[in-house]
């Protein structure tokens, strides 16, 4: 709860004057049936008309105040929730920005979407109505009482006693359903995990005619999540009941009680009439805190899962006195491990020990699952390695400020991702001040020009969100002159080659030869054709370093490489089936 209200920052001016307004409005509507008994008791009864219209005119007064307090209250409580949820939300996407891999991989990505509309959602709502009902529910509770016992002690003590009953009956209700709720928000994410999954491959699903499976898992998560919901409703739907109980059982003994001691002379007409007045309040007041109870149920979970975005520490952040300047590209392992869980014995890589001079060319190979992401993944630092020591430019990653060493190593990954904008728009992701021509220049030596040029719009085409509307080549060639315009001291390409032919391969090869000679490029591959000119060619089997050659060495004395070689020249197909 503390974590997750530190985030009114700003709006807890407005917070504080909703709670002042609400309770100059409670005090004037609390007054008021105190007012109704005076023109009863002493002008009506007595027949004293001055007196009726002095206390008619103070009604009025207290009437205009009470309005006035109200709409300034609920103007102030709107800009208090939306401005709370406003910076709830931009906080919980800033916190993702600094996640590491490592720490991403601890949340879906349906869950991080769920935790920001809906949850923080169901805070807002929450947030608003405490500050409003749940301070004027108990005010007027509390004023309301008081006023009760100031007209008569005895008969006061009916509310006292449903007060006790309501809240046993809140407190069990309470218990049960918090379990529920929290079920709940998670089977959320699984609904619209199965949405995401469902839209993202939709081309998949309809290829395969896959579209009555995916309604069915659609409809079991949302049954599930039905289910659930109808479970919490039935429990609090108890509160009404109980509320109603509580209410007419009140009514009834006051009428009762209330009777005898007029009859008895010991109460006035006018006393019994604000009494009931006050008994209304009362009821009023517990039914406000009935759906405060309710509410802040439903929220609870959403608050226990929003702080767990916040609360969650980057595993990754800079040094102290990180170093600001990456001298050159040249990279060495030193007898590194790498696993994504620790402790599990399963490491993705094992004992890593490989230098790399700066603007070599090295190709990297493998079967699925060698660890070849996993190893440049660790050079521009998003994940550290688990023992061992990784250097970029003769000094440890770790000691470099994350945004310089990133910078310096520019990686297209095996997933190639464009935004909605234009080709300009997408191309400067890589350096926000370059120019159209240094654009250009990026996408001729990326081999991208080619097919840009034949665009309506050329670099001005509007490119729809996660780029539907390229090839995978294409897109993989825009991903390519990106990663350039950064001018980094390290390219690294992540099978990202894979959906160009072989002679537009080969030229972009070249290409990154003449353009970025003293650029260290490091390019992952399943094709040989990729890498076979590569100055030294890494063989990756199993986590562990199998060969590092060049390609004429390794075709003698490296079976693996060999084989792959084989498999790909002779027709064999892909390497992963030879191994």
């Amino acid at each position: 709860m503390k974590t997750v209200l530190a985030q009114l920052k700003q709006y807890k001016r407005d917070t504080f004057l909703t709670m002042g307004f609400t309770t100059l409005e409670v005090i004037m509507e609390v007054l008021l049936p105190f007012i109704t008994a005076r023109i009863i008791d002493n002008g009506l009864e007595q027949s004293d008309m001055s007196a009726i219209i002095r206390y008619g005119i103070l009604m009025i007064a207290m009437a205009l105040v009470s309005l006035f307090a109200g709409a300034m209250a609920g103007k102030y409580s709107a800009s208090a929730s939306s401005g709370f949820a406003c910076n709830l939300r931009e906080s919980m996407y800033i916190r993702v920005q600094e996640y590491s891999f490592s720490n991403i991989d601890k949340f879906s990505t349906a869950g991080l979407v769920t935790r920001m509309t809906t949850d923080v959602t169901n805070i807002q709502n929450s947030l608003q109505m405490l500050i409003r009902i749940a301070v004027r529910a108990p005010l007027m509770l509390i004023f309301s009482m008081f006023m009760c016992f100031m007209i008569n002690r005895n008969l006061s003590l009916v509310f006292l006693a449903a007060l006790c009953f309501l809240a046993v009956v809140l407190a069990v209700i309470m218990r049960r359903t918090v379990g529920v709720f929290r079920e709940v928000f998670d089977r959320y994410d699984d609904l619209n995990a199965s949405v995401q999954e469902n839209v993202t491959a939709i081309r998949v699903v309809k290829a395969y005619v896959r579209e009555e499976h995916e309604n069915q898992k659609f409809q079991r998560a949302a049954e599930q999540l039905y289910r659930l919901f109808v479970k919490a409703e039935s429990m609090l739907a108890l509160n009404n009941p109980a509320m109603m109980l509580v209410v007419y059982g009140c009514i009834t003994a006051v009428s009762w009680f209330g009777a005898h001691y007029i009859v008895a002379g010991s109460m006035s007409t006018g006393d019994i009439t604000s009494l009931f007045s006050y008994i209304m309040s009362v009821m009023m007041s517990l039914m406000m805190l009935s759906m405060i109870f309710v509410m802040v149920t439903m929220s609870a979970a959403s608050i226990r899962r929003t702080a767990e975005v916040l609360n969650e520490k980057p595993e990754l952040c800079n040094p102290e006195q990180p170093v600001m300047e990456v001298t050159d590209g040249s990279i060495d392992f030193d007898h590194v491990s790498f696993a994504y869980k620790e402790g599990t014995g399963d490491d993705a890589l094992e004992d890593i020990d490989l230098h790399i001079r700066s603007g070599e060319t090295i190709g990297v190979i493998g079967g699925t699952g060698c660890g070849k992401s996993s190893l440049v993944n660790l050079i521009s630092r998003l994940y550290d390695a688990s023992e061992g020591t990784v250097k970029v430019g003769g000094r440890d990653v770790r000691e470099y400020d994350m945004e310089v060493l990133r910078n310096e190593v520019s990686v297209v990954l095996q997933k190639n991702v464009l935004f909605s904008g234009t080709i300009l728009d997408n191309l400067r992701w890589g350096n926000e001040n370059a120019s159209e021509e240094d654009c250009r220049e990026a996408c001729r030596a990326a081999c991208a020009d080619e097919f840009i040029e034949r665009l309506p719009d050329k670099y001005d085409t509007w490119i729809e969100r996660g780029g539907t509307n390229v090839s995978g080549g294409q897109k993989q060639r825009l991903c390519i002159a990106r990663a350039l315009l950064k001018k980094p001291k390290v390219l690294i390409l992540d099978d990202s080659t894979s959906a160009v032919d072989t002679a537009t391969d080969a030229r972009i090869r070249k290409a990154f030869r003449e353009t970025i000679p003293g650029t260290t490029r490091i390019i992952i591959a399943q094709r040989v054709s990729s890498v076979e000119d590569a100055d030294r060619i890494l063989v990756l089997a199993d986590g562990k370093i199998n060969g590092f050659d060049t390609h004429e060495h390794l075709l003698k004395n490296n079976e693996i490489y060999r084989d792959i070689y084989e498999s790909q020249t002779q027709g064999g197909g892909d390497f992963d089936h030879a191994a």
